[in-house]
């Protein structure tokens, strides 16, 4: 991505408030305009009431009174300068504050809208780097670096209009040693760009370690892993650690060097300013305000190398956010939705083929049809196709070829939202977030209401359990509701499903982690959760589905078998051979 495309961007998020970035830039002319007039006070100051051709020319009073005036208007100067600076600081905070909360929202936003490929081949770790340390680099920016580096070239050259205003050949005294620093200044942005972008990627690499060796610390004190996965943290730290250092070694090399070439500079206008002085051509006041402009020159240049790196910085990240917003969901909706304000359940696969790579099909020219209220299971081995048909019902990818259909309409026509908030899918593994119990079941709709959070719970039989803990359905949910057992976990989802009141039913292996009592809670759940609802159930163990009103045997993506419990017994295929290889 070009650097002026990703200036354009950044630019954009402060459009609304354009009337404040412009009220920051004229502070800062004011601001500019009176650290310029600070010199010039004490300087005429000295000319006028300190010099000795001036003290012995006017009387002392005169003289203190002058003295007097001008240490007023410098402190009326300053007490402008504090007011400025407070006053461009806030404004600056304050916009810079709105466009990151505003730029946070729209990535987590548009994270949310993202397929569900997305996040099968993108580490956890990217992700949160990009919504946490990446955005807080642009704050800097945003709040800080902009208006600084508006201020500061203002400042150099503010600095050199008056320097060549007052006395030419002093001006170019001073600004002798300028090329020697502008050579440093692009040796430093070389090596600070490329240091930053280097720090940048093995936080990256260290956030995504972290978050998926966390996750799955569980698997690693299974295996007595812990001492090699601490060397390879340790390598990863190391790395970045290096990294860092890199950066602070180009900082801690630069900012001395540019200090020497202002003292030499310092030097040479002394050397200089003293000879004009002694000659006549300039008075001890301009001497003065030379060599206070002098020890100031260099300090926006330094200033200005170092923001430059920062803005660079700031340019690394943004492009990586700007790289995660460009992402384009495999998954949309139609412009002109097709509206289905009862959805009854009827879903019919026409010919589908689907791959999740390439030509590499799981689903091979997949046909069936399931009439509303009908309960159906799919079994096979694993990898024969099963949960994929589960996640096309949803559209949480799309086919390559065929047609899937919700009560004669193609799905690719209906709205997404629409379509999966008909659809309450049962997962083997069950996510619980942080909060309590009620607002796991809730999930944000306020349109549930806490007697219907009761009533699905006490249906599917979690209530048992709930009214049992110290703060029933206040009781706080730690992350992946770790303090409850996977029967008690895969209760509240059931409630959660129930609570949502779906017209179509998904169990993708729903009582595979589930103990024996426990399952049977399930099971006389199960009754009252798909009475008049389409159910399509996904199950190893073949004893829980029996009952289905049909069961589709997958093969290597294909339907092979078809039927009841009974007749497909009778046929003597595939599931025969499973269902005896379970009974052994």
């Amino acid at each position: 991505m070009k650097n002026n495309n990703i200036v354009r961007r950044l630019f954009s998020y402060l459009r609304p408030y354009r009337a404040g970035v412009a009220g920051c830039l004229l502070l800062v002319l004011a601001i500019t305009g009176l650290e310029l007039y600070r010199p010039i006070i004490i300087g005429d100051a000295i000319d006028l009431f300190i010099n000795e051709d001036t003290v012995a020319s006017g009387s002392a009073a005169a003289n203190f009174q002058g003295i007097l005036r001008a240490g007023m208007l410098y402190l009326a100067v300053l007490i402008l300068l504090f007011v400025c600076n407070m006053a461009q600081y806030w404004f600056m905070q304050k916009i810079g504050q709105g466009v990151i909360y505003t730029m946070r929202q729209q990535i987590f936003s548009h994270i949310q809208s993202l397929s569900m490929r997305f996040f099968d081949i993108t580490p956890v770790g990217k992700l949160v780097t990009r919504v946490t340390n990446d955005v807080e680099a642009l704050n800097e920016m945003y709040a800080n670096i902009m208006v600084r580096l508006f201020k500061n070239v203002v400042k150099i050259l503010g600095l050199a209009a008056v320097m060549l205003a007052l006395n030419v050949r002093m001006a170019l005294f001073s600004f002798l040693l300028v090329p020697a620093v502008v050579a440093l200044t692009l040796v430093f942005q070389k090596l600070s760009r490329e240091a930053y972008r280097m720090a940048r990627n093995k936080i990256t690499a260290l956030n995504t370690f972290l978050s998926e060796n966390i996750s799955g610390m569980k698997l690693i004190q299974i295996f007595v892993r812990e001492k090699e996965k601490l060397e390879e943290f340790t390598e990863k730290s190391a790395e970045l650690y290096r990294a860092n250092f890199r950066e602070v070694m180009v900082f801690a090399v630069f900012r001395p060097l540019i200090y020497m070439v202002s003292v030499l500079a310092l030097g040479i206008v002394l050397y200089a300013g003293g000879y004009s002085l002694l000659e006549g051509v300039i008075s001890i006041g301009t001497l003065f305000i030379f060599v206070q402009y002098i020890s100031s020159f260099f300090e926006p240049i330094q200033e200005l190398a170092e923001q430059f790196s920062t803005l660079q910085s700031a340019f690394a990240s943004a492009e990586k956010i700007f790289t995660v917003l460009d992402e384009k969901p495999a998954v949309v909706g139609p412009e002109h939705p097709v509206q289905l304000p009862n959805i009854k359940g009827r879903i019919e696969f026409r010919n589908v083929w689907f791959a999740y790579e390439k030509e590499d099909y799981i689903l091979k020219d997949v046909s069936f049809t399931i009439e509303p209220g009908q309960k159906v299971a799919f079994v096979g081995a694993t990898g024969a196709g099963k949960s994929s048909i589960l996640n096309l019902i949803g559209r949480y990818y799309d086919i390559q070829k065929g047609q899937i259909l919700i009560d004669g309409v193609d799905i690719r026509k209906l709205d997404i939202s629409l379509l999966r908030s008909a659809i309450g899918q049962v997962q083997q593994d069950v996510f619980l977030f942080t909060g309590d119990i009620q607002s796991n079941i809730r999930l944000g709709n306020d349109g549930i209401s806490e007697e219907k959070i009761r009533e699905a719970s006490r249906i599917v039989n979690a209530d048992r359990f709930i009214r049992l803990l110290p703060g029933g359905y206040r009781e706080k949910v730690m992350e992946r509701g770790a303090t409850f057992s996977a029967g008690q976990r895969q209760l509240l989802s059931f409630a959660r499903t129930l609570a949502y009141d779906p017209s179509i039913l998904v169990l993708d292996e729903a009582t595979a982690n589930i103990d024996t009592e426990t399952e049977q809670w399930i099971q006389e759940a199960l009754e009252h959760l798909m009475s008049g609802r389409t159910t399509i159930m996904v199950a190893h163990r073949l004893s829980t589905i029996q009952h289905a009103d049909l069961i589709m045997v997958m093969h290597k993506g294909r339907i092979r078998e078809s039927g009841t419990h009974q007749e497909l017994l009778q046929q003597n295929g595939i599931y025969k051979k499973l269902y005896e290889l379970q009974l052994a």
